[in-house]
């Protein structure tokens, strides 16, 4: 696989790419495995409801037990009651978590990788960096070089990028290891350095 190589200008040729990892067929459902799979790993339980012990509630008994006619009831927290506590509530500590094997998940990465290869989407350039920790800077670059939105993966992100980009909403930088798939689907364009290809194609081959 062949993958467009840039510079600060533009086109500067082409760079050579496994195709283990770039060149590997479209697996749409595997994907939307891990990108469901990622997303409710990083979920957290926020949601609390009271069960029939932590209601506030009588322990009088509400009427006899028999004689009235009516369904016995020995106290009003029953769930059966309005204002009763939950049968099954929901807990700060619920577990949102699905697995996902590890051969799962670099299929799955070098899938998406591929994908965005075909629709010439990616786009490498031999180093990223910047002098100076300025958002203006990297804007810039980002702008010179083409994109309107880009994620930037790089083999390590140093404190000039992390700095520069946290007040851009259309340019993320991450490092290889980063490399996740919800990002990979969002972003229209990825840049990735000569290093972080091959960083890549160690992990997911």
């Amino acid at each position: 696989m062949e993958l467009k190589l840039i510079n600060d200008k533009g086109a500067a040729g082409t760079v050579a790419a496994k195709d283990e990892v770039f060149g590997r067929d479209f697996n749409e459902a595997l994907i939307h495995q891990l990108v469901v799979a990622y997303e409710a790993n990083a979920r957290l339980g926020t949601r609390k409801q009271k069960d029939r012990g932590e209601v506030r509630h009588s322990t009088k008994k509400p009427w006899r037990q028999k004689g009235t006619g009516r369904a016995r009831a020995g106290m009003t927290s029953s769930p059966l009651w309005r204002g009763g506590g939950k049968i099954f509530p929901n807990t700060p500590d619920e577990n949102f978590s699905q697995k996902v094997n590890r051969r799962m998940y670099r299929a799955g990465m070098a899938s998406i990788l591929s994908q965005l290869a075909r629709e010439d989407r990616i786009r490498v350039v031999d180093e990223f960096k910047l002098e100076h920790p300025k958002t203006k800077l990297l804007a810039q670059k980002v702008k010179s070089m083409g994109f309107d939105e880009v994620l930037v993966i790089t083999d390590e992100v140093d404190n000039n990028l992390t700095l520069s980009s946290r007040n851009l909403h259309n340019v993320r930088v991450i490092c290889a290891q980063q490399a996740n798939p919800v990002a990979l689907v969002r972003y229209p364009a990825v840049l990735l350095t000569k290093k972080a290809v091959a960083k890549l194609e160690e992990m997911f081959k």
